[in-house]
């Protein structure tokens, strides 16, 4: 099955395990999937699917198709490139070198690795395009021909493999693509167009630090922001539009729970602080279950416990590390207390000789939407991308710093980009599966139709935004809805 999709290679198509002749597409029939095994019902199901998710995907534009190579080249120099949150050095530097090949007035080292190319044309708006630089410490099992096979030193000094587990290539190459486009057709917008590369976002942090280094003392402030970020809950073809609360609040918790530490063979010489962990952990998944009012939304995962060194020696503390993600502002408020009561009854309980020491290590708010922005910006994306293209999606649980941006009063537009196979895409749905997410080692976007997607969506946005008056664009408020 074809989405009609152009071949972007004589021959060959592009999946998420990279190309593939055409001839070996049956080989996505595989299993229950195969055609000849299949009931009638099903195969007419994943048909439609299939159908749906390419819907009405116009043919790219010849700009577009003008800057593709490089963008594309850009993208497969990165994903075999990564480098970890605060030590993108030579990332940044890829990107400074093409904006400023390009035309545009570039910084670096901004809040450490953080770049900032503007590019003025007239009078006008001051918009922000936005990407993240930084990747992550997984394993990439892909099985792509460009797979990243670096290792580098994290913060602790520990040998870790890195790979662009979460898209940051996709967005780089993107924002590339559409700043040449940008730079060449200068008679279809007026103002200044700010371009930023964030560091350090999946460590939460890197937007702070540029705000801290006078980002937006040092430059223009931004009448209106965009971002983008994808992921394979939609297909490679389609965007999606959350106007509001966009995706979450995140806190970062780290608890350490204090014991007596002695021989494993005599426990009752000590204060064993790993059983006192379990039960904490057992006992903080009851906050979702019997504290939090059913239908709000509230994660608290454990990600990890430190303790201990040997099975025969018993420690004298443990450790655990929390991540807290929330909607709303009560709610917040709600579960991080109940963790800080639930770790202290805990440790008393146990005979903890101390209480444990409940700290916020990191954090951001939920990135807002500005709603008539999102509105305004349908338009524009329907009429580039396709009217069945434009999804209107609700708000996802992970979080990003990008709200810093919008905590400093700019109305901003993030938006989702799809990232799945389409024909991948409807065989997960038809049989109620989900295709790897961000952050797994198998997360492999479809690269050539989200990659022109990308280009050609962050394009018809910032003409939109380019198009309008800065006084038009200052009635947008910026503000998080209040009690969110």
């Amino acid at each position: 099955m074809s989405c009609g999709v152009r071949d972007w290679s004589a021959g060959y198509v592009s999946t998420a395990s990279g190309f593939e002749s055409k001839a070996s597409l049956s080989a996505l029939w595989s299993g229950r999937y195969h055609p000849w095994t299949m009931k009638p019902f099903e195969l007419l199901l994943i048909a439609a699917l299939v159908t749906s998710a390419c819907a009405q995907t116009p043919a790219p534009s010849k700009e577009v198709e003008a800057v593709y190579p490089e963008a594309r080249a850009l993208y497969l120099d990165l994903h075999q490139n990564p480098e970890l949150s605060s030590h993108e050095t030579q990332t940044a530097a890829k990107l400074a070198g093409r904006l400023r090949t390009l035309g545009y007035e570039v910084t670096e080292h901004v809040g450490g690795a953080g770049v900032v190319a503007i590019l003025k044309n007239g009078s006008g708006p001051t918009v922000m395009l936005r990407t993240e630089l930084d990747a992550l410490p997984v394993e990439e099992k892909t099985g792509l021909p460009y797979a990243s096979k670096v290792h580098a030193k994290d913060d602790s000094g520990h040998d870790v493999p890195v790979m662009h587990a979460c898209g940051h290539d996709l967005h780089m190459a993107s924002l590339v693509g559409a700043a040449a486009i940008m730079a060449h057709s200068r008679e279809t917008w007026h103002g200044t167009l700010m371009l930023i590369g964030q560091p350090a976002e999946e460590s939460i942090g890197g937007a702070k630090r540029m705000i801290d280094d006078g980002l937006f003392q040092r430059f223009p402030k931004p009448d209106a922001g965009v971002a983008l970020h994808v992921g394979n809950t939609l297909p490679a073809g389609q965007v999606g539009i959350t106007p509001g609360i966009y995706n979450t609040n995140s806190d970062a918790i780290k608890i350490t729970i204090y014991g007596k530490g002695g021989h494993g063979s005599a426990p009752h010489t000590t204060i064993d602080p790993i059983v006192i962990a379990a039960r904490t952990i057992l006992t903080l998944q009851t906050i979702n279950a019997r504290e939090v009012r059913p239908g709000e939304m509230a994660v608290v995962t454990v990600g990890y416990i430190h303790a201990g060194e040997r099975e025969n020696i018993i420690p004298d503390q443990a450790e655990l590390g929390l991540t807290v993600r929330t909607y709303k502002d009560e709610v917040r408020k709600q579960v991080l207390a109940a963790i800080a009561r639930i770790s202290k009854a805990e440790a008393e309980a146990g005979g903890a000789p101390r209480e444990p020491l409940v700290e916020r290590v990191a954090g951001t708010d939920a990135v807002y939407n500005d709603p008539t922005l999102a509105a305004r910006l349908r338009d524009p994306l329907e009429a580039t991308i396709g009217r069945d293209n434009v999804i209107a999606t609700g708000p996802i649980t992970p979080s990003e710093d990008y709200a810093y941006f919008v905590e400093q009063g700019i109305p901003s537009f993030y938006f989702s980009l799809g990232g799945a196979d389409p024909e991948k895409y409807a065989q997960a749905r038809a049989a109620g599966t989900m295709l790897p997410s961000n952050h797994s080692p198998l997360f492999a976007p479809d690269v050539d139709r989200a990659l022109h997607t990308g280009i050609t969506a962050e394009v018809a946005v910032l003409r939109k935004l380019l198009n309008a008056s800065t006084e038009e664009l200052r009635t947008l408020t910026g503000a998080k809805a209040q009690g969110n």
